[in-house]
C-alpha cells in the first residue's frame, strides 16, 4: 500500500521538535565533547527534523506482511530495537490488524499468545528487545513449545555492529539472535532484505501452523525497519496453508477393525481437537463405539458431562483394555505404565494386560528435537500412525461406520449402557464427596467451584486457566461441551503462564 496519514510526517517533525526543546545547546555540545553521538543541529542548535524523519520506512512494509497473515495482536513490551516497527503500526498501520497490546513483561507477551491460540487457532505475535527480551520471553516461549501452540516471534536486533551506540546496543545485540530459543522452536530466521523478510514471514507462518503447531522466531534487523524502502517491486507471496497430514489409509481401516472388534476398547485424547468440529468428531467416534474417552486436558477434547468421558476413572478401564487408541497424547507411556517414585531410579510396572493393542495417531512423529525432553519415554506400540490426529479422526470415523454391523452395533449399545451406569455411579458418589466440609472457613474448593459453576449456568463462559490447583473439581462438576470452554495449562510446566495466558485467552474470546 501507498497510503499515509497527511499528519504522520508532521507528526514525527514535532515529535523530534519536542525532544530537541528539552536539550539546551549547552549541554548537547558537553555531550559531542565526551564522544557521545547527538543528532544534526540546525544554527540555533535545535535538532533537525529532516535526519530524524522519512515518509516510507522499511517497517511500514514490515506491516504490510503481518497484515497479510491475518494476525490480529502483536503482544510487546516496547523497546528502542523495534521503535520504526512499533510507529509504523500505530500511525501507518492504524493500530489494527494487527493491534498493539502494551506489556510490561516479554514472558507475559508470549504467554498471551499461548492463551490466544488456544481459543483463536491460529498465532498472535510478539516482538522482542534484543537478546534480554527474549531471554525474558524464554519461559513462556518453552511452555508454547511443549504445548505446541505457535506464536510469531520477532526478535529485533542491531545485527550490523556499525549501528549500534556505544554501551547498551552492543550488550542486548548477538551476531545469532535466535539461538537462545532454537531448541524451544520449530524455525528461525533472519532475513537480511524486505523482499526476503516477506519470504519468511509467509513460510515461518505456514511452517507454526502445519502441525505439529509450534513456536517461530524471525530477526528483524532494526537497519532494514528503519531505513527508506529502496528495494523495488516488493511483492508479499500468497498465505496458503498446507493441509494437514492425514494417517495413511491401509493403517486407518486395521485400526477401525480392532476398534469394531475389539470388547473392551479405549480412548485417550491430549492434544486432539483444535476446533468445535473436531471435538464433534471424537463425540461421534466414540459414540459408534460405545466406547470411554479419557481426556488428559491438554485441551478440551471431550464434553465433560457425556456418558462415555471417563477421565477421573481411568485406571481400570485401561487395565482391562484390549485396544488402546492414543490421540496426540504428549506421554503415551504414562497410559500403559505406572511410576513408582523413590530415591534413585524409579520403578516402572505394566498396568495393562498381556496382548493389548497399542495404536497412537500423533503429529509429533512428524517433527522432534533433541534438547529438550518433551517426548517423554519411548513406549513399544503397535500401530503407530505419523499423522495430525485432528485431521485424521474425518477418516477413522468413516471407516468404522463401514464395519458396524446390526448384529455388532447391539453389542455396542449394551457395551455403552454399562459404562453410562458406571458413570453415573462414579458421578454421584464425586458430587456426595464434594459436599464435604460444605460449611467449613475457609471455604473448601469443592464449593467454591460447585457455587461458581452454578451461577454460570446459561452463560456463555471460558476457563482460560488450569484447574490443577482447584482439584480439578470444574472438570468433574460442571459442563464443558465447547472446544473453547477449558484450554489446558502449561505445556512445559513453567511458571508465569496462568495470568498472561489467561488474558490471551480473553483477547480471543472477545469476538
Amino acid at each position: 500500500s501507498n497510503k499515509l496519514s497527511g499528519d504522520r510526517r508532521n507528526f514525527l517533525k514535532g515529535a523530534v521538535a519536542g525532544t530537541a526543546a528539552l536539550l539546551a545547546p549547552a549541554e548537547m555540545a558537553q555531550a559531542a565533547s565526551a564522544g557521545v553521538a547527538v543528532p544534526e543541529s540546525d544554527s540555533n542548535g535545535s535538532l533537525s527534523p529532516e535526519v530524524q524523519t522519512m515518509d516510507r520506512s522499511g517497517s511500514d512494509f514490515m506491516i504490510d506482511v503481518i497484515k497479510s497473515l491475518g494476525i490480529e495482536y502483536v503482544c510487546a513490551n516496547p523497546a528502542n530495537t523495534f521503535r520504526a516497527f512499533h510507529e509504523s503500526l500505530i500511525n501507518y498501520g492504524g493500530n489494527k490488524n494487527p493491534e498493539l497490546i502494551t506489556c510490561m513483561d516479554e514472558e507475559h507477551a508470549a504467554a498471551m499468545c499461548n492463551g490466544y491460540f488456544k481459543i483463536e487457532g491460529k498465532p498472535a505475535a510478539t516482538i522482542c528487545h534484543g537478546t534480554v527480551g527474549l531471554q525474558h520471553a524464554a519461559m513462556a516461549i518453552y511452555n508454547s513449545y511443549g504445548d505446541r501452540a505457535p506464536i510469531f516471534i520477532m526478535n529485533a536486533n542491531k545485527m550490523g555492529a556499525e549501528s549500534r551506540n556505544n554501551g547498551l546496543d552492543w550488550e542486548h545485540s548477538s551476531s545469532d539472535p535466535a539461538a537462545p530459543v532454537r531448541e524451544m522452536t520449530k524455525w528461525d530466521d533472519t532475513p537480511t532484505t524486505l523482499q526476503l523478510f516477506a519470504e519468511s514471514a509467509v513460510r515461518a507462518y505456514r511452517i507454526s501452523m502445519t502441525p505439529p503447531t509450534m513456536p517461530v522466531c524471525l530477526v528483524v534487523d532494526s537497519v532494514l525497519q528503519e531505513k527508506p524502502i529502496r528495494e523495488n517491486n516488493l511483492t508479499i507471496p500468497k498465505l496458503n496453508l498446507p493441509a494437514p497430514t492425514v494417517g495413511d489409509s491401509g493403517a486407518v481401516a486395521e485400526v477401525a477393525r480392532l476398534l469394531v472388534q475389539a470388547e473392551n476398547p479405549v480412548i485417550v485424547a491430549d492434544r486432539a481437537a483444535r476446533s468445535q468440529a473436531g471435538m464433534d468428531t471424537l463425540v461421534e467416534l466414540a459414540e459408534l463405539l460405545q466406547a470411554p474417552v479419557v481426556d488428559k486436558g491438554g485441551r478440551l477434547n471431550f464434553p465433560t458431562q457425556h456418558p462415555l468421558n471417563h477421565s477421573f476413572r481411568s485406571r481400570p478401564l485401561i487395565s482391562n483394555a484390549d485396544v488402546i487408541l492414543g490421540l496426540e497424547v504428549q506421554d503415551f507411556n504414562a497410559i500403559v505404565m505406572s511410576t513408582e517414585h523413590r530415591i534413585g531410579d524409579p520403578i516402572f510396572k505394566r498396568v495393562t494386560k498381556p496382548g493389548v493393542k497399542l495404536i497412537t495417531i500423533n503429529s509429533d512423529e512428524l517433527f522432534t528435537k533433541s534438547v529438550y525432553q518433551t517426548f517423554h519415554r519411548f513406549t513399544d506400540v503397535d500401530i503407530p500412525i505419523a499423522a495430525d490426529s485432528h485431521a485424521t479422526l474425518p477418516s477413522l470415523v468413516d471407516a468404522v461406520k463401514r464395519l458396524i454391523t446390526t448384529d455388532r452395533n447391539t453389542a455396542l449399545q449394551a457395551r455403552g449402557a454399562k459404562l453410562a451406569a458406571a458413570r453415573q455411579k462414579w458421578l454421584d458418589q464425586t458430587r456426595t464427596l464434594s459436599l464435604t466440609g460444605w460449611d467449613d472457613s475457609p471455604i473448601s474448593t469443592a464449593r467454591l467451584c460447585a457455587e461458581l459453576g452454578a451461577a454460570l449456568k446459561g452463560e456463555d463462559w471460558s476457563m482460560v486457566s488450569t484447574v490443577m490447583h482447584e482439584n480439578y473439581w470444574p472438570l468433574k462438576l460442571w459442563t464443558f461441551d465447547k472446544f473453547y470452554q477449558y484450554i489446558g495449562g502449561p505445556g512445559g510446566g513453567g511458571q508465569g503462564y496462568g495470568a498472561p495466558a489467561a488474558v490471551g485467552g480473553a483477547l480471543a474470546n472477545k469476538k
